[in-house]
């Protein structure tokens, strides 16, 4: 859908969800339509700006959206770049709206808009591979704060978000979507996925769940939901985020550069980022390569559930890395 289409379809709702937050209304201009319809709105008496956010029905409840607020806000709180949450004029996080066009309900969210360029884009322009492997290291920093806020913190009750645990991940039904059903799979490709999903559940029904390692995440921390300005680096996109262990936010990292020449450096700098800001055993560091599998399992998981998508030109050699690594795992002992 393009953005003249995004503004027919869902600006009417936009403008109506405004009316509940503490913001004169000037521009209001639509940014994106992804998992969810994105706007950016500006109050005409001091400039300021803000995103308006319509979530995806359906994937959150009220009580979920509002823990992602309580989380975002306590990170802030703990000095970590995230936008910040801005409360309807009654208190209320979110409010409901109708989109008239197609008579789904959503729940519309606001924050303080942040500046930057995605770092994706950041990385994609640069061959210096110093610059690349210094954000890394910073975002690994970044991944380590996070974790240390959240092992430590006790959310106010009541609080609710998804669990990627061993059923969250490698269940019957993983959050994600059943990556063996995808329709590119060969049915022999989809009895390896099978196999590996049983070998992999096993293993994370044996990983502790303790805060030193099991807390929240966010759960997609790859350069695309990071923006840069300047030295400042900011987490966007918590849609994702729930209970889970942080492995799997360091693997979300890695397996999004692990096809790149310098991914053994890039993965020195993330890890050298973050355990200079968090403590790290040597057990939890061996099973990042399981993370990395499990991630791109999940990963062909969301492109089943979307077949309106056209995948990257990427998933096909992330598919393939997966069923490589799946098809080896056959030979080891479960």
């Amino acid at each position: 859908m393009d953005k003249a289409a995004i503004d027919r379809t869902f600006t009417p709702a936009a403008r109506a969800a405004l009316d509940s937050f503490p913001v004169d209304v000037g521009d209001l201009t639509p940014v994106s339509m992804t998992e969810n319809v994105t706007f950016k709105v500006t109050d005409r008496h001091d400039g300021s700006a803000y995103v308006l956010r319509l979530h995806r029905p359906g994937y959150h409840t009220l009580a979920e959206l509002d823990s992602e607020h309580a989380w975002i806000r306590a990170l802030d709180d703990a000095g970590v770049e995230v936008p910040k949450p801005v409360a309807a004029r009654d208190g209320r996080n979110y409010v409901p709206v109708t989109i008239a066009a197609t008579g789904e309900q959503r729940f519309a969210g606001m924050a303080r808009w942040t500046e930057g360029r995605l770092l994706s884009d950041v990385l994609a322009e640069t061959s210096d591979h110093r610059v690349v492997e210094n954000y890394f290291a910073q975002l690994g920093a970044i991944t380590a704060s996070m974790h240390n806020q959240a092992s430590a913190w006790q959310p106010p009750p009541p609080f609710r978000r998804h669990a990627l645990d061993n059923d969250g991940l490698m269940g019957d039904t993983p959050h994600w979507g059943p990556f063996w059903e995808h329709g590119s799979l060969s049915v022999a490709e989809r009895g390896l996925l099978l196999d590996t999903r049983g070998r992999m559940h096993e293993r994370l029904t044996r990983l502790r769940r303790d805060p030193s390692g099991y807390s929240l995440i966010h759960a997609d921390m790859h350069p695309g939901n990071i923006l840069v300005e300047g030295d400042r680096l900011t987490v966007i996109d918590f849609d994702d985020a729930g209970f889970g262990w942080h492995q799997y936010d360091i693997a979300v990292v890695l397996t999004y550069w692990q096809s790149k020449p310098n991914a053994t450096e890039i993965e020195r700098a993330f890890l050298g980022g973050y355990c200079a800001a968090r403590q790290v055993s040597d057990e939890a560091l061996a099973s990042i390569p399981m993370f990395r599998l499990i991630r791109g399992m999940a990963t062909i998981g969301w492109f089943h559930q979307r077949p309106e998508l056209t995948p990257p030109a990427v998933f096909e050699e992330r598919k393939a890395w997966v069923l490589e690594q799946c098809a080896a795992l056959r030979h080891d002992k479960p």
